[in-house]
């Protein structure tokens, strides 16, 4: 699916096949932080990367200040140890030799004086290097050094995976944000540069361009390096909150008409999302999205897309608009511990269809809910209720619910949606997010959330006892099952979970054209079928498609699925 221009593909493969390996630690993006990084206030980064796409590498100076709760002799930071580091200062000092090591990708900096709490220090880092490349971007992280059709280069990076720390000294955490940062990225002209937040300028000097970006409270891997011969639409939206966002569209020369017809969805997508979730958080920044030669990934206020202006019969642009829809879901609200992930990608995912719905109803929203449905797991919970890696999560083999955290995590919220109402739903939704029920812009600031404050909320918001329900969908592997018999004219039913939890999922049943709520208060439940009807079609479960739930036949479908892919392969 990512695509990466022919034309340097060799230049790309030998660039990783002289790279050392990653560190297990620096590959571990997540880590748990150690008590000296748990003590830190990340006050601001200032990145300054010299990007030179010749020898496909990087010259970095960085300039980080921190403030403390508790007092430290030293910091740790996360950066890639195939970076060599040229120098360290601390409040101007420079350091010795022996006053850092950075052996596995911890960086540990020995303080000239300790750090009382009240007090702040600066850290200074000068290194350089080739950034580890990515084979696959964006699933897995690191540059991408390519080309544009007519030669000209194409930079970028994208780093989920893996983390900050691969071309910045960092605190390589879902809370290692920091409140301001500061980018200054230097690209030979006259190549231009797409960055977080806002422009603060560009200078040019002995054929180099320097641009100057600034952003509040990035996501971590939010922050990104994209160097290309741009050319740029610029635009502005009027939001139904009274404020005005800059519109922003960085794009090759060479996909002028694709690029003007991505850009005239903008409006429409600030629109569904700031009328069904709240205000767009970066309205004071802007909504950028920048061409890129992978994927897609979402990258705060300047969003990853390499989606080639592919048409959809929906309408619309779906990785657009799930990148987009991260600026809510990754960017404001952050889950505090990988493990939380599908805070991010499943209530990213289920935009897709609440948007289709938004723009041609019900039908559409119900078709894209079903393309979901048929690629669902369950080979691993939800949530552990530990802390993970971020590929602990993402990679099946090791465990992890893979992409159930989008699919599953998505038809999990339609369930709920459909058992509290859309009231207490949006509701919840919206206070996870901006910490309010009633946001509106500049009141609220980027959070972090975790799935045990989403239950909370939604319990509050309802006024009912969901505990059954998360336990059920999150922390079990296996689909609530509802197993239905007939004993004469009486339809029995009952659910049953993979623990043996409680489950009182309330159970539509159609019968002729009555439609019957069954309340299945102990999980149990019967309805009574007309006299003489024909067996298997005198009733249909959930007719509305209100419930996740084991369904043999979507299994068959995935069995004969793997067989053909066998097959194939065979």
């Amino acid at each position: 699916m990512r695509r990466i221009a022919t034309a340097s593909l060799p230049l790309l493969l030998a660039a990783c096949a002289t790279q050392s390996p990653l560190t297990a630690y620096t590959t571990g993006t997540g880590a748990e932080r150690s008590l000296e990084q748990q003590a830190l206030d990340f006050e601001k980064a200032d990145i300054t990367l010299r990007i030179e796409p010749a020898s496909r590498s990087i010259r970095g100076d960085v300039l980080l200040t921190f403030g403390t709760r508790a007092p430290l002799r030293q910091i740790e930071l996360d950066l890639d140890r195939n970076l060599p580091i040229d120098a360290i200062e601390v409040d101007g000092q420079r350091l010795g030799a022996g006053d850092w090591r950075n052996p596995e990708g911890k960086l540990t900096i020995n303080l000239p004086s300790p750090l009382e709490p009240g007090k702040q220090a600066s850290v200074r880092v000068r290194y350089h290097g080739k950034p580890h490349v990515a084979k696959k971007a964006p699933w897995d992280g690191g540059f991408v050094w390519s080309q544009t059709p007519d030669g000209q280069p194409w930079v970028a990076s994208a780093v989920q995976g893996e983390g900050c720390d691969l071309f910045w000294p960092c605190i390589d955490h879902p809370t290692g944000k920091a409140k301001v940062v500061d980018e200054h990225i230097s690209v030979p002209a006259p190549l231009v540069v797409a960055g977080n937040g806002v422009a603060m300028g560009m200078d040019e000097a002995d054929g180099w361009r320097t641009y100057h970006w600034r952003t509040k409270n990035p996501s971590t891997y939010g922050i990104s390096v994209n160097v290309g011969p741009y050319k740029e639409l610029t635009g502005a939206y009027r939001s139904r909150y009274g404020n005005t966002i800059p519109l922003r569209l960085w794009y090759l020369p060479q996909s002028e008409k694709g690029a003007n017809e991505l850009f005239a969805e903008f409006p429409q997508l600030l629109d569904f999302f700031e009328t069904v979730i709240g205000p767009y958080p970066f309205g004071d920044e802007k909504m950028g999205v920048v061409e890129t030669p992978h994927k897609g990934m979402e990258h705060q206020t300047v969003n990853a897309y390499g989606n080639g202006y592919a048409k959809t019969p929906y309408g619309y642009d779906d990785l657009l608009q799930h990148e987009f829809a991260h600026e809510w879901f990754g960017n404001q609200l952050t889950n505090t511990n990988w493990d939380d992930m599908w805070l991010h990608e499943g209530f990213g995912t289920y935009m897709q269809p609440l948007y289709v719905q938004y723009l041609h109803g019900e039908q559409e929203y119900f078709a894209s809910l079903m393309q979901l449905r048929s690629s669902i797991q369950n080979k691993a919970p939800i949530v552990s209720g530990k802390p993970k890696l971020g590929e602990e999560v993402y990679d099946p083999k090791r465990g992890g619910p893979g992409q159930d955290i989008y699919n599953k995590g998505a038809l999990l919220l339609h369930t709920l949606r459909g058992l509290i109402g859309d009231e207490a739903f949006f509701r919840s939704v919206r206070e996870i997010v901006y910490g309010t029920d009633t946001p509106r812009p500049g009141s609220f600031a980027p959070r972090y959330g975790t799935t045990a404050e989403f239950i909370a909320i939604a319990k509050r918001a309802s006024g009912r006892d969901l505990d059954w329900f998360f336990q059920a969908y999150l922390y079990q592997a296996a689909l609530p099952e509802l197993q239905a018999t007939k004993n004469g004219n009486t339809l029995q039913l009952a659910w049953k979970t993979e623990k043996n939890t409680p489950f009182p999922m309330p159970v539509e049943v159609r019968i002729g054209s009555r439609i019957v709520t069954v309340p299945m208060t102990d999980g149990r439940g019967s309805v009574e079928l007309p006299a003489g009807a024909a067996a298997g079609a005198d009733y249909t479960l959930d007719p509305r498609s209100k419930i996740l739930r084991r369904e043999l036949r979507i299994e068959r479908f995935q069995q004969y699925r793997e067989e053909q892919r066998k097959n194939k392969a065979a």
